[in-house]
């Protein structure tokens, strides 16, 4: 199972270094995404799925008595989730604000909407 797993990694990290290397920037946001769900799969693989019993340590005992689920991974997870949901709101208002000034997608584009300059509207105001 562990064996599935880290190839269903590499593929999609492949395919989201195919997709983020792309011109368009939806293309980056969706690879982006996708590179962040292969992380959070690649710390679930290597937290071990032997079993699905929680690690309950009986009275008496320093350590588990058998083999147990590793609860560490899990917590990194449900981080690494809540984090990589902030991160893509962020990347969304940048993507939403380059598209409302630049008025494309596709990233050559923006290089070449670079040096055009962006004149502020209070600053017309001001001038008699």
């Amino acid at each position: 199972m562990e064996t599935v797993l880290a190839l269903l990694t590499g593929l999609m990290l492949a395919g989201s270094i195919f997709l983020m290397l792309g011109r368009n920037l939806i293309r980056f946001i969706f690879g982006l995404v996708l590179a962040s769900n292969a992380v959070n799969l690649l710390i679930f693989t290597a937290g071990r799925l032997d079993t699905s019993r929680p690690p309950l340590i009986p009275d008496g005992s320093l350590h588990p008595t058998a083999a147990v689920a590793n609860s560490l991974p899990q917590a990194l997870i449900l981080t690494a989730i809540v984090i990589g949901f902030a991160l893509l709101v962020f990347i969304f208002i940048l993507f939403l604000k380059a598209y409302q000034q630049l008025g494309t997608v596709d990233t050559e584009a923006m290089t070449v909407a670079e040096s055009i300059t962006y004149k502020d509207p209070s600053e017309e105001r001001q001038q008699p």
